[in-house]
């Protein structure tokens, strides 16, 4: 390798290491490895698994403007026209029983947040999450915001109206999963102050999927595609 280049490589591993840390940084960088040699086949995930309590009342209201909508959205709606997910997994999400809240400019997305009652199973690897006791919990994803108003005060207002709507229906906390290789994601999730109460490496080839994780069932070697571990992830006691 020609010095110049060795020197850029250099300084990708140490910025990297810098940005993820010393228990991340290296997962991250072999992630990378697996996935480039492999051509995208092969896949190294990890997920911090956190719970975050649901306010008791809202925080001070910011200014609101008329031209700002936030509702929950229904299969059907025109909103859902413009959500940056395949037609197919939006249509699956509705059926399963999954809610969502969104907020549009003049009819623009700017943005939408989904809970899910119950039980989840994860999009991204082969995993499905048992909620328990599923009075007091339930399970948030796939937040977005599009990039033009994410300096927005739309997005504050619509986390405050599906804070509401958790209170309304009895819940206590919202429980995420964060990547370990997402950056911007784990800083704002510091932000919150989240609890974390599971961590979990995914190993993902094809149809084989070996899954390490910190709550039972600990290790579990898939290779079906129905073959999956089931996490049961339990509300803080406090």
């Amino acid at each position: 390798m020609p010095l110049t280049a060795f020197r850029r490589a250099a300084r990708v591993v140490r910025d990297d290491l810098a940005l993820f840390g010393w228990r991340n940084g290296p997962l991250y960088l072999l992630a990378r490895a697996i996935e480039r040699s492999t051509r995208g086949h092969c896949r190294l995930i990890k997920y911090y698994f956190a719970a975050q309590p649901v306010p008791a009342t809202d925080a001070p209201a910011t200014r609101k403007s008329t031209r700002t909508r936030i509702y929950e959205a229904h299969a059907g709606d025109p909103i859902v026209a413009q959500f940056p997910r395949p037609p197919d997994v939006i249509a699956w999400r509705f059926a399963v029983g999954a809610r969502c809240f969104a907020a549009d400019i003049d009819g623009e997305l700017v943005g939408f947040i989904w809970f899910k009652h119950g039980q989840y199973d994860e999009d991204e690897v082969r995993c499905e999450y048992r909620l328990e006791p599923s009075r007091d919990i339930v399970w948030e994803f796939d937040v977005y915001l599009a990039p033009r108003f994410r300096m927005s005060r739309a997005f504050q207002q619509l986390w405050q109206a599906a804070h509401a709507f958790l209170r309304r229906e009895g819940y206590r906390w919202s429980v995420g999963r964060t990547s370990a290789f997402n950056a911007v994601s784990l800083a704002a999730h510091r932000r919150l102050a989240p609890r974390t109460l599971a961590t979990g490496i995914f190993l993902v080839a094809g149809r084989f999927q070996l899954a390490l994780l910190s709550i039972a069932p600990f290790v579990h070697v898939g290779l079906r595609e129905r073959a999956r571990p089931h996490l049961l992830i339990r509300a803080p006691t406090q």
